[in-house]
């Protein structure tokens, strides 16, 4: 963030709340054919785009076997995670956004990186479209980022137990589930705790589950 001109103003504590800053720095996509391709984000605070270090480390230990998969990202924000996959070798991303504006900014983004044809837009819940379009979704192996609000590990942590419970029991064998939470959950009562590998870049923490063992050159790195 740039840095600010000193000031002898104090700050004004009748205004209320201040809102989360806008990213001041563009996003982009690190890696694969779109490498440092631009993404709009709004700066709209409903929306919490993953940092880009920590999509850039998720990345890296999933990166390799990313190639050929289906992309699905189930609270899309800018859709940077699903179009870094497109970028990395996905054979189609799915991108969910209950925001109706924020939905409309992925599919400018997507028109901006010319993919169009390589990804599908649902301005939907993310726990209906679970429920009613999983069935739909090709047997080629998934790779499903699930990156909520950090707060939903708390107030709709029901849900999102049912919703990762339910992917890792649809999900075809070769799979890669990717869950982003904080300090406020317990990545140990994770659904099939012992089978996941998490990592924290703080505030973040992040899970990777594998559905089925992949061979070595896909496995995390130290």
């Amino acid at each position: 963030m740039a840095k600010r001109r000193p000031t002898n103003k104090k700050p004004n504590r009748g205004s209320g709340p201040q809102s989360q800053p806008m990213v001041d720095t563009p996003m982009r996509i690190i890696g694969g054919q779109l490498k440092n391709k631009r993404i709009e984000y709004s700066g709209d605070t409903r929306t919490r785009p993953m940092k880009e270090r920590v999509r850039e480390a998720v990345f890296n230990l999933v990166g390799p076997s990313i190639k050929g998969k289906i992309a699905v990202d189930l609270f899309a924000g800018t859709g940077a995670l699903g179009l870094e996959a497109i970028s990395r070798g996905a054979i189609h991303a799915h991108l969910i956004e209950r925001h109706v504006p924020t939905s409309k900014l992925i599919r400018a983004n997507a028109e901006e990186l010319e993919v169009v044809d390589q990804v599908s837009i649902y301005a939907h819940n993310s726990f209906i479209w679970v429920k009613k379009e999983l069935d739909n979704l090709p047997r080629t192996p998934w790779a499903v980022f699930i990156c909520p609000p950090y707060e939903f590990f708390v107030s709709r942590i029901e849900e999102m137990d049912k919703q990762i419970n339910t992917l890792i029991e649809n999900a075809p064998d070769g799979s890669v589930l990717i869950v982003e939470f904080d300090q406020q959950y317990d990545g140990a009562k994770l659904p099939d705790a012992e089978n996941w590998d998490v990592r924290v870049y703080s505030p973040a923490h992040v899970g990777i589950y594998r559905v089925t063992e992949e061979d070595a050159s896909d496995e995390p790195a130290e």
